[in-house]
């Protein structure tokens, strides 16, 4: 929870997490009243009630105890005493009266597909992500729903991320909704390899409710950006008349070489596609320059394009598969990259 805490918040309830304790089990949660989250672990409660504490002192303080358990009491006047093996200690805490509530949601806006698969789809485009604060529908990811199919994308205006995925659960609710950047942050943090991820989306809050095994579910609760995302699919280009096959991981250990002598006036690198060859040059004034050959199925015509490298890794370094392919038309029109899966990313190219 410790990425969540309110550091600097006008509130000081918000740098405290609840602790909710109910029969069996110990809820805690925090909030910076744009993202929440709610974890449970299974506890001997005495006594049920609540409290609120000071998030990272409890931390640390829990952190450094030796002791395999450790006994929370606090009293009416939210004086909270925590101790663990010969140590015993007291926080001061706030009434949990001051912490705010969860938003309320309709039961028929649902959707759940496996933790995995979002972990993937997320990973694939949040690299995208704007941060600039001068577009605030593009600090985020957008997630269509839509005939059985997620859809999510992140763009900056200078490059696209899109990935599309099948849905097991709640196929038939449509929706879109654009997901601030830290609450996909905090997906990407707890997202794992097994269990369901599953969605009620109301106009202005989404839940997320992370289920695994017999354990207790984790929630994320999250403001939605306001406003429309840009209609992403004018920036996809519609044919492209030529198609390179490359392979993934040597193209990006070339890009990581290059990237070595790019400075922030001469940050791009440009490919140049002869027969059967794939020239890629770099020339930094202040810094140096290379150039190195990867030999390519090519045979289209002599193409020049300059790319930001780093926005060329990025997709490459999400994706896992060998082969990837890299579809243009000319130097001056946006290059797509694309690989044998639901994925597509178009670079716009850069002038030199």
């Amino acid at each position: 929870m410790q990425t969540i805490v309110g550091t600097r918040s006008t509130l000081p309830v918000l740098a405290n997490v609840l602790l909710l304790a109910e029969e069996k089990r110990l809820e805690l949660r925090a909030t910076d009243l744009e993202v929440s989250l709610e974890v449970g672990v299974d506890a001997q409660v005495g006594k049920v009630g609540a409290t609120t504490l000071p998030a990272r002192r409890l931390f640390g303080l829990v952190k450094e105890l030796e002791s395999q358990e450790i006994e929370i009491a606090a009293n009416d006047k939210e004086l909270c005493t925590v101790q663990g093996g010969g140590a015993q200690y007291k926080l001061h805490g706030i009434s949990a009266e001051e912490f705010p509530t969860h938003p309320k949601f309709k039961e028929e806006q649902q959707v759940t597909l496996p933790q995995v698969k979002l972990r993937e789809m997320i990973r694939k485009t949040e690299y995208a992500i704007s941060r600039e604060e001068s577009r605030p529908t593009l600090n985020g990811i957008f997630l269509c729903i839509q005939g059985g199919k997620l859809v999510v994308v992140a763009t900056d205006g200078r490059r696209l991320a899109m990935v599309e995925e099948e849905i097991e659960e709640g196929g038939a609710c449509k929706a879109e909704f654009i997901l601030p950047a830290k609450c996909v942050g905090e997906l990407g943090r707890l997202l794992g390899s097994e269990g369901t991820a599953g969605f009620r989306i109301s106009e202005t809050q989404v839940e997320i409710t992370l289920t695994q095994g017999e354990g207790h579910p984790t929630r994320i609760y999250s403001k939605l950006i306001e406003g429309n995302y840009p209609n992403f699919r004018q920036v996809i280009p519609k044919e492209s008349k030529e198609r390179v096959s490359l392979g993934r991981e040597e193209l990006l250990a070339a890009l990581r070489r290059a990237e070595q002598v790019a400075s922030d006036k001469a940050n791009s690198v440009k490919f140049s596609f002869t027969k059967n060859n794939l020239a890629i040059t770099i020339n930094s004034p202040e810094v140096g320059e290379g150039r190195e050959s990867i030999a390519i199925n090519y045979k289209g015509p002599d193409i020049d394009i300059a790319f930001n490298p780093a926005y060329l890794m990025d997709p490459l370094k999400a994706l896992d598969t060998g082969e990837i392919f890299l579809e243009m038309n000319d130097g001056l029109s946006p290059g797509v990259i694309k690989c044998n899966a639901p994925f597509l990313y178009v670079i716009m190219p850069m002038r030199t």
